[in-house]
């Protein structure tokens, strides 16, 4: 069986610094080295689960994509797709929701994290929680499975999912016919960097501590300079396995300029001066993918033609399949 590997970026927010280190970038130099066939799609619909504003949705999908393009990606080497572009998916996820315990659903962790809050603040276990936050792994899933993915790149947190994902495709394998999915498996990488924020916990829009990643140098500068350090003094030795400045450092240097670093910390180099050569090494990757960011935004029907370029590679493989499930199922 052909490998076939499958990302979903979430269409919230403005990506970050952590993004682009921990999956904008690891992703694109995966598409270019490999012979896999590759699916990278914005997963509005998901996003539909968070944000509420069309405006929000609407700016975040186009900037998202934008940043994607500007950071290399190239769209004649993988399947670049809206989710929402894409007809078939909500017709696979309802069938897969109507092979689906309803017990598989209660134990998804972020359905059970909510009821968990609720219950803390001494409200109804079920306040505020849509059918979409419980019923996401489904959609997660019908992702995953339209395309027959075989390997999905995720952090450790989302392993359950592709987990549930293969539940569901083995369920409807032995209800309808064993072939007819694909069971995926997680690609969890350990070393994948998850970068510290401004404020020394994990790098998050959550949080309000990122840097954006396509600032302009003087609001980089700025960003870099707010980096919370300790407060020994220039001179003083400087553990750098603790410091968030050498942490994203390390993202972006070699293993010649990290022994460097290291180094320059046992003598003392001050926080001042450290921040200087972090700003330095991050504008030097970023200021040609931040120019063509801003060249690609002037120019949005790029963005548009990329994307239906993909949902047409991405819809050749959808309606043969979904009109093959909907035929097992006895609707076709």
């Amino acid at each position: 069986m052909s490998r076939v590997t499958l990302t979903g970026i979430t269409t919230t927010g403005i990506p970050h610094l952590g993004n682009y280190v921990g999956a904008i970038r690891p992703a694109i130099a995966a598409s270019n080295a490999s012979s896999d066939a590759c699916f990278l799609f914005l997963a509005d619909y998901h996003a539909l689960i968070k944000a509420s504003d069309p405006k929000v949705i609407q700016a975040s999908r186009t900037e998202i994509a934008a940043t994607w393009l500007a950071c290399g990606l190239d769209p004649e080497k993988v399947v670049f797709y809206r989710q929402s572009d894409i007809p078939e998916i909500p017709q696979l996820t309802w069938l897969l929701t109507c092979v689906c315990a309803k017990g598989l659903m209660n134990r998804a962790h972020a359905y059970k994290a909510a009821v968990q809050d609720n219950i803390d603040a001494g409200n109804d276990e079920d306040k505020a929680i849509t059918m979409g936050l419980f019923s996401y792994p489904i959609l997660m899933a019908a992702d995953i499975l339209m395309f027959r993915g075989t390997h999905v790149p995720v952090g450790r947190d989302q392993i359950q999912h592709i987990e549930m994902a293969a539940d569901l495709a083995q369920r409807f394998n032995h209800i309808y016919g064993e072939g007819l999915m694909t069971v995926p498996e997680a690609v969890v990488d350990d070393n994948m960097p998850l970068l510290t924020g401004l404020d020394g916990r994990k790098m998050s829009k959550s949080y309000g501590n990122t840097i954006p990643l396509f600032d302009t140098e003087k609001k980089l500068r700025k960003a870099v300079n707010k980096i919370v350090t300790n407060s020994l003094e220039p001179g003083e030795p400087k553990d750098p396995d603790t410091s968030t400045l050498f942490e994203i450092y390390s993202a972006f240097a070699n293993a010649e300029e990290i022994a460097n670093i290291r180094q320059a910390y046992a003598d003392g180099i001050a926080w001042g001066e450290m921040k200087g050569v972090l700003f330095e090494k991050i504008n030097a990757e970023l200021a040609e993918p931040r120019e063509r960011y801003a060249e690609i935004m002037a120019n949005p029907s790029q963005i548009e033609d990329a994307l239906q370029h993909g949902a047409q590679k991405a819809r050749a493989v959808s309606k043969p399949y979904i009109e093959e499930l909907r035929n097992a199922v006895g609707i076709a």
